[in-house]
Parts: C-alpha cells; sequence; structure tokens
C-alpha cells in the first residue's frame, strides 16, 4: 500500500505560515511521517517506522573518537651569554602582576518591601459578589464582597445579621466567588476601615522580675464599641439592597444557609 499523509496537515501548515507578517521570514516545515490517527493510535507501527527509518543500518556500528591535541602550558626559550643556561622554561600564558587588596563595592540596589508590591486580585471578585468562605471560624459561608484593600486581602460581611460573620478581611486564595451579586454601589463604608483597623493590639511578655510569666493569662477577643457600630452601618446599607430585589427571600436563604459538599459532588465540576 502506498503512504497516505493527513489532507489536514499541510493545510494547517499553510495557515499558520500565512498568518504571520509579509517582512518576516516564512519557515517551511514539513507534515510529519507518523501522526496520531485519534485517542492515541498513530498511522504506522513500531516496527513499521523501524524500517521506514532504516534503523538497523546503525546497529553496532560505532564512530571512533577524535582525539584533541593537548595544548603546552610551557615553551622552552634559547638565551644567549656565557652566564646564562642557555635555555629557559616560560609560561605561555603568564599570570597577573597586580593583585587588588580589597573586593570592589557593589552597588546594593534598593529593596522593594512585600507591602509596595502591587496588588492582583481575580475579575471575579468585584464589589458586591456573593462569595464562599473556605478556611478559618467562618467557613462555609456566604459572605458578601464589599472592597478589596491595599494589602490585597478582601473586605467583607455577613452581613452579621443574616449569618453572624462580622466585617473581617479574607486572602482571595481561600474564598469561591459566585454568580450571585448585589449592586451596592449606593453602599458608603465608613473611611476609617482599612488594613489598621483591623490590626490588633497585643500585649508584652511580662518580665521576671514584674511576676511570674504563666500568671498572666491570654485575653480572649472583644470587638470594640467602634466595631460594633460601625458593622451595624454596614449592615444596614447591605440588608437595604437585599430589600429592593424581588426574590429577597430567596437571597436571605440563600446567605444565611451554608455551603457544604455531598457524596459524589466535587467543586471543580460545579458552576457556582
Amino acid at each position: 500500500m502506498a503512504d497516505s499523509t493527513p489532507k489536514d496537515a499541510p493545510v494547517a501548515a499553510a495557515t499558520k505560515t500565512a498568518s504571520k507578517g509579509s517582512g518576516e521570514e516564512k519557515k517551511k516545515r514539513g507534515c510529519p511521517r507518523n501522526y496520531d490517527l485519534g485517542n492515541g493510535v498513530y498511522r504506522f507501527s513500531r516496527t513499521r517506522m523501524y524500517h521506514k527509518k532504516a534503523q538497523y543500518k546503525f546497529i553496532g556500528k560505532k564512530t571512533e573518537k577524535k582525539v584533541k591535541p593537548v595544548k603546552p602550558l610551557t615553551v622552552e626559550k634559547k638565551i644567549g651569554g656565557e652566564k646564562n643556561g642557555e635555555a629557559r622554561v616560560v609560561l605561555l600564558k603568564k599570570r597577573r602582576n597586580y593583585y587588588p587588596t580589597a573586593d570592589k563595592i557593589k552597588p546594593h540596589h534598593s529593596r522593594k518591601f512585600f507591602s509596595q508590591h502591587k496588588r492582583y486580585t481575580r475579575k471575579t471578585l468585584t464589589p458586591g459578589t456573593i462569595c464562599i468562605v473556605l478556611a478559618g471560624p467562618h467557613k462555609g459561608k456566604r459572605v458578601v464582597l464589599l472592597k478589596v484593600l491595599e494589602s490585597g486581602l478582601l473586605l467583607v460581611t455577613g452581613p452579621f445579621k443574616i449569618n453572624a460573620c462580622p466585617l473581617r478581611r479574607i486572602s482571595q486564595n481561600f474564598v469561591i466567588a459566585t454568580s450571585a451579586k448585589l449592586d451596592i454601589s449606593g453602599v458608603k463604608l465608613p473611611a476609617n476601615i482599612n488594613d489598621k483597623y483591623f490590626k490588633r493590639n497585643r500585649q508584652k511578655r511580662a518580665k521576671k522580675a514584674e511576676g511570674d510569666i504563666f500568671s498572666t493569662k491570654k485575653e480572649a477577643y472583644k470587638p470594640s464599641d467602634q466595631r460594633k457600630a460601625d458593622q451595624q452601618v454596614v449592615d444596614k446599607q447591605i440588608i437595604g439592597v437585599i430589600r429592593k430585589r424581588p426574590e429577597k427571600k430567596h437571597l436571605f436563604m440563600y446567605l444565611s444557609a451554608m455551603f457544604g459538599l455531598r457524596s459524589s459532588q466535587y467543586p471543580h465540576r460545579m458552576k457556582f
């Protein structure tokens, strides 16, 4: 049987060369001799390609190693004169006469700190998007994304009255963005809510002179009055946005319900 080549292959090669600019050199690429017919099945078998490539000619054939000539390091020079020794061995590659006593000062480039790096967030994470929290004490809850802070962390809220998730920061790596979205363009967040707003005041360790280290107990976290007031302001605005929607009952149930997976359910196959 005569060997048949695929009709699509030369056409595809021609279109690739035609798509390039006229100024560039057009590279001619030939069609492969053995090609995939589909599902990992190739046109010719291994034994067929063994004979086509004539590999039997190269079995047992060895090429002789070429010995490179060794370059001499020294040369013998004749020196005249009565008191000289007639010949002297001289190095072809002479050593340096001068070696610096101190190393050169290398310029150290200014370091760019992590706080100055650019922050990139996914395109799906826009203000108003309802997200699913995947880690932390509020994992499984659905929250509303308010904005992206300067540190790159997401500012989210439950709201607290619906699912007891307060204003908090979370990394985009621990969040799944859903297709559900709220129009929060009219929501005005307090100006003091930023990265410093969420920084906790940690107490310093007591010295030995002041008392026993084990006598001091860690105090449980309690939200301040300012945090509670800001939470009420934000929750009131977001709940007002939800109530304007015609499907407000479903949205309240959706935000209050926890997310979970059952058997034979895989998140990479789901559309949120």
